[in-house]
């Protein structure tokens, strides 16, 4: 699949994840239905009904890929998978359903077990970002592309995000060794596009989520310069056996 190619499937896709958003947000709005999973974790008709409007425009977009969401049974148990969609519908169903504002609606294709497409949009803080190729990854603002590469660091020091305010030893001298000044809390995979449009410069974090939660982030960062791999260096594929992700160490383009 050639550049032009991923660009087309990529912003086709753009006024879907809007409209997904926004009936996230009302369906949030008249009050969730929530449920568990046998995993226990929560799930919401909003994640439901959000996973039926991505996965109904990519099948239609492109009708030979086969797609893999967190909400869906579909080609879970599948290996030696290697061109497939990643679909998290929301990402972040905790905050999505506790009325905060980070939760994400995420998609990835993925191409050669590597993430070639990644849009995100987080539709409370009214955020969307998408990437199809090295040096195209962007923020939509004001209906205005703006080339997530080109933007400059706006601060000193070096900053991190975390998933928690109390953070593993391991975890702690990583951040040691990049002279972390500090770090902020944050949810969902938000933290990819924040690192990705240099806001925040890294995040680490040790075996944990599964791959629907990242990889969308991972091609926009990636795309935008930054780079992703565990802590022992190594490349992060996808379509591994039940599809857990490695630790994770992820950069901006501002530390490498």
């Amino acid at each position: 699949m050639n550049l032009e190619e991923k660009k087309k499937i990529t912003l086709s896709l753009i006024d879907t994840f809007n409209k997904a958003g926004k009936v996230a947000l009302d369906l949030r709005e008249a009050g969730l239905i929530k449920e568990t999973k046998s995993d226990s974790t929560p799930v919401s008709n909003g994640d439901i009904e959000v996973n039926k409007l991505l996965t109904k425009k990519i099948k239609e977009i492109t009708p030979n890929i086969i797609i893999v969401s967190e909400e869906s049974a579909n080609h879970k148990q599948d290996i030696n998978l290697n061109n497939f969609w990643l679909i998290d519908p929301i990402d972040g169903t905790r905050d999505y359903i506790n009325n905060r504002n980070e939760f994400t609606l995420n998609a990835s294709l993925i191409l050669d077990k590597k993430p070639a497409i990644g849009i995100i949009t987080a539709p409370a803080k009214n955020r969307i970002f998408y990437s199809y190729g090295l040096s195209h990854s962007y923020e939509l603002i004001n209906a205005q592309e703006i080339q997530l590469i080109n933007k400059k660091k706006n601060h000193d020091t070096i900053t991190a995000v975390s998933y928690s305010n109390e953070l593993k030893p391991e975890i702690l001298e990583i951040h040691k060794k990049n002279n972390i000044s500090s770090y902020q809390k944050m949810k969902s995979s938000l933290k990819f596009c924040v690192i990705a449009a240099g806001e925040f410069d890294m995040y680490v974090a040790e075996p944990r989520a599964c791959e629907w939660d990242i990889a969308a982030g991972h091609a926009i960062l990636e795309h935008a310069g930054g780079k992703i791999t565990d802590f022992n260096g190594r490349e992060i594929l996808y379509g591994k056996p039940s599809f857990k992700n490695p630790s994770l160490i992820l950069k901006s383009k501002n530390i490498l």
